[in-house]
């Protein structure tokens, strides 16, 4: 039996005191696909979330750990954790493992702390890397060509998630792997914001 696979495209991209994150929704194991309506932004506390491309239970352990260890670091240090610190010590888990069992996975964190909105990429190697805009998974180059044509770092807030949909629904139209809707997830000052977009809206009346 094929493991599911989050073969898939996200987005990330920092603007001003902002994040926004973006993905679709699909999920396939080989060639069938194996879900239509996969969460792949999970969120890790109230002021960061992790995007997931590859395995899915690789992605799910991940984001299971790094809930338990903004959880740990907030209950004794007594204050949020920083995201490069989140990002650092999720890198970490990555690199330990991969001799043994490398997680299958691309990730982008992204966040907000008292030191502003912040996006970093770690790959199954444990790299990590802090980006203004990203993009992950099968959809990526087609992501990236609009990404780098378009992003700015003085865009708005509402620009940018038009942007972010822009680059996952340009991806959608060219990757099987790739469907069914967008979901947008905006980080910032006192913000969490989640919603989807159906694949049908265009980015004219989105």
């Amino acid at each position: 039996m094929q493991e599911a696979v989050s073969k898939t495209t996200t987005v990330g991209l920092v603007t001003g005191d902002y994040v926004v994150l973006a993905a679709d929704k699909r999920a396939t194991a080989g060639p069938m696909v194996y879900h239509k309506a996969v969460k792949k932004i999970s969120k890790i506390t109230d002021y960061a979330a992790l995007t997931i491309s590859g395995l899915v239970a690789d992605a799910q352990y991940i984001v299971e750990n790094a809930r338990y260890i903004a959880r740990e670091y907030e209950i004794e240090i007594g204050r949020p954790i920083p995201i490069k610190a989140l990002a650092s010590r999720i890198s970490l888990i990555l690199s330990v493992y991969l001799r043994y069992s490398p997680f299958i996975v691309q990730l982008l964190l992204g966040g907000r702390d008292n030191t502003g909105a912040s996006l970093y990429y770690m790959d199954l190697y444990g790299s990590v890397t802090r980006e203004k805009y990203m993009a992950t998974g099968s959809g990526s180059p087609v992501a990236f060509g609009i990404l780098e044509k378009n992003y700015r770092s003085d865009l708005s807030l509402e620009e940018a998630k038009k942007l972010a949909f822009s680059a996952v629904s340009s991806a959608i139209m060219r990757d099987g792997f790739s469907g069914e809707g967008v979901d947008i997830v905006v980080i910032g000052p006192g913000v969490y914001s989640e919603e989807t977009i159906p694949l049908k809206k265009t980015i004219e009346s989105f």
